[in-house]
């Protein structure tokens, strides 16, 4: 049986997610959170094997929170529940190393399948987000996010955030000079000249929403 934590910070949809899962036999939903921040301590003291994660959350924000879990257990999967399925921002999630993409436009057997897979050691990608990622890539359209790398995504975010030189060494295990070579190649690679315009080509490009309150 697959241990599944539930993040999304709208009361209704984890209770929906909930009670269409409390019948499947194959997955336990063990936890329920309503930011990435909870759903840290969450993981720590609930060991999810997969943790259906909102991406569009007040605070840190799933992308962030589905990231620093990939990065600290090894074990645990991340599954993006979004009801966004635009191709960029879908990319650039991919790109942190989740397991799986779900919109929320998704049916129920959809879902489970998904978690079967990502369960399994798959990846799985909902078909209509499949589809765009192929679409974008036929017609050439890309974003000014694919030129970077995954190190370089990382600081971008924590830079649109607010973060600060030391804070974002600090949390990426990085020195500061090597933190600021990378916030002057983001800045030469994206043609801008403050942390402000990085900032905007961050949330234009929909990789993330809000700033950490």
């Amino acid at each position: 049986m697959t241990r599944l934590l539930i993040v999304d910070d709208h009361d209704l949809v984890r209770a929906g997610i909930r009670r269409l899962l409390q019948d499947v036999e194959e997955v336990e939903v063990i936890g329920e959170c309503a930011s990435g921040e909870e759903a840290m301590v969450a993981c720590q003291k609930l060991d999810p094997e997969i943790v259906l994660m909102d991406l569009h959350m007040p605070g840190m924000g799933g992308m962030e929170a589905a990231k620093r879990i990939i990065d600290r257990y090894k074990d645990i999967k991340v599954i993006i529940l979004t009801a966004e399925s635009e191709a960029p921002v879908s990319k650039h999630t991919i790109k942190f190393g989740v397991s799986g993409y779900l919109t929320k436009g998704s049916g129920i057997s959809e879902m489970i399948h998904a978690i079967k897979q990502v369960n399994a050691g798959h990846r799985y990608i909902s078909p209509v987000v499949a589809q765009k990622l192929a679409l974008s890539m036929l017609d050439g359209d890309q974003s000014p996010l694919d030129k970077l790398s995954k190190r370089e995504l990382e600081v971008l975010i924590r830079i649109s955030q607010g973060q600060s030189n030391r804070e974002i060494a600090e949390q990426l295990h990085l020195s500061p000079k090597t933190t600021s070579t990378y916030r002057a190649r983001l800045l030469e690679k994206l043609n801008a000249t403050n942390d402000v315009e990085l900032s905007r080509i961050c949330r234009t490009s929909g990789i993330m929403n809000n700033p950490i309150e």
